[in-house]
C-alpha cells in the first residue's frame, strides 16, 4: 500500500512590510503542525511582506531574502519538518544595472533544513510583470522529497494546464501551490456577474486539476481580514474526493490533514492519464514529450 502523508497548510494574513512580525507568526504555526505529527508544513505567496511592490521600501525589505530562507532552514531542522515557506521575493541587484531585478521564489526546505528544491514564478499576474522577472523558458522540475515526488507552482501557474502535465510526466504526485489570491482580482464585468467569480474559479481548477493529473494538490492562500477581498480557500485537494481539508473564508488559520496516497494510484488506475502521456504516440505535443521518460 501507498504511504499517508501528514500535510499541514496554513491560511497566514501577510501583515504588509512587517517581515519579523510575519515570520514569527508563520514559525507559531510550524511549531503547531510539527507538534500535531505533520510531515511539511505550506505557506502563503508573498507572506513576507504581503504584495506592495510601489512601496517604497519594498525592495529594500526583499534584499532580507537570505536572512529568512535560513530562518526557515533552521526552523525546519530544530522541528524535523519540511517546509515550503510560501514564497520568498529575492532582490538581485547585481543581475541588471538600471533596476532591480526582482523574483518570486518558493523553495522546498527538507526535515533537516536543507534546500532540495528551488522555483522561481513563471506565469506572471498582470501587475506583477512591472515588478518581477520570469523564469522563462525553464523547464518545470520536480524533486525528490522526504515525502514523496513533488512539484512546485506559485499562484497563477494554476491557470496552465501545462505545467501540472510537465511535473507529472516527470513523475510528481504532489503539487504545492502557494498563493496570493484575491477575490479582487477579477475584473469589472467578471464581478457584475458573480462577485465570487475567483472562488469559483479556485475550487473549481483545483478539483479539476488533481482529477486530470491524478495528483495531491496543497493549495496555501494568503487570508486576512474580512471586507479586503482576501479569497482564502487554502485546501488539500485529490482525484476522487476532492478537498479533504478547507480553510473556507478569510480567516487565518491552520489545517492538518492525513493524505492516503493510494488515493492516486486508485486514480490513474482509473482514468490512465500518466499512462497515456507516456505513450510513444501520444498526439499532443507538449514540451513535456521530453521527458517522458521519466514517468
Amino acid at each position: 500500500m501507498a504511504p499517508t502523508v501528514k500535510i499541514a497548510v496554513i491560511q497566514l494574513y501577510p501583515k504588509p512590510m512587517q517581515l519579523e512580525h510575519n515570520f514569527e507568526k508563520a514559525a507559531n504555526f510550524i511549531r503547531s503542525a510539527a507538534a500535531q505529527g505533520a510531515e511539511i508544513a505550506v505557506l502563503p505567496e508573498y507572506h513576507l511582506t504581503n504584495w506592495k511592490p510601489k512601496d517604497p521600501a519594498f525592495v529594500g525589505l526583499c534584499d532580507q531574502w537570505g536572512v529568512y530562507l535560513k530562518k526557515y532552514q533552521d526552523l525546519a531542522k530544530e522541528c524535523g519538518i519540511c517546509i515550503v515557506p510560501g514564497t520568498i521575493v529575492e532582490s538581485h541587484r547585481e543581475e541588471q544595472k538600471e533596476e532591480d531585478r526582482l523574483l518570486n521564489v518558493c523553495y522546498f526546505i527538507d526535515n533537516k533544513g536543507e534546500i532540495v528544491g528551488k522555483y522561481v514564478k513563471k506565469n506572471l499576474w498582470g501587475p506583477e510583470r512591472d515588478h518581477l522577472t520570469s523564469s522563462g523558458q525553464d523547464m518545470h522540475e520536480v524533486f525528490d522529497t522526504p515525502i514523496g515526488k513533488v512539484g512546485l507552482l506559485i499562484c497563477w501557474d494554476l491557470a496552465f494546464p501545462e505545467a501540472f502535465r510537465e511535473l507529472i510526466a516527470q513523475g510528481a504526485k504532489i503539487i504545492i501551490i502557494p498563493t496570493f489570491w484575491s477575490l479582487n482580482d477579477c475584473n469589472e464585468a467578471g464581478l457584475k456577474l458573480n462577485p465570487s467569480a475567483e472562488a469559483l474559479f479556485l475550487d473549481s481548477m483545483l478539483t479539476a486539476r488533481a482529477f486530470e493529473n491524478t495528483c495531491a494538490i496543497v493549495f496555501a492562500n494568503a487570508g486576512g481580514p474580512p471586507g479586503r477581498g482576501y479569497a482564502g480557500l487554502s485546501q488539500v485537494t485529490v482525484p476522487f474526493v476532492g478537498a479533504l481539508t478547507k480553510l473556507g473564508g478569510s480567516a487565518e488559520g491552520m489545517s492538518v490533514v492525513d493524505v492516503d496516497m493510494q488515493i492516486l494510484e486508485d486514480a490513474e488506475d482509473n482514468y490512465k492519464v500518466r499512462s497515456d502521456i507516456a505513450r510513444d504516440d501520444w498526439h499532443y505535443d507538449y514540451r513535456h514529450s521530453k521527458t517522458k521518460e521519466r514517468l
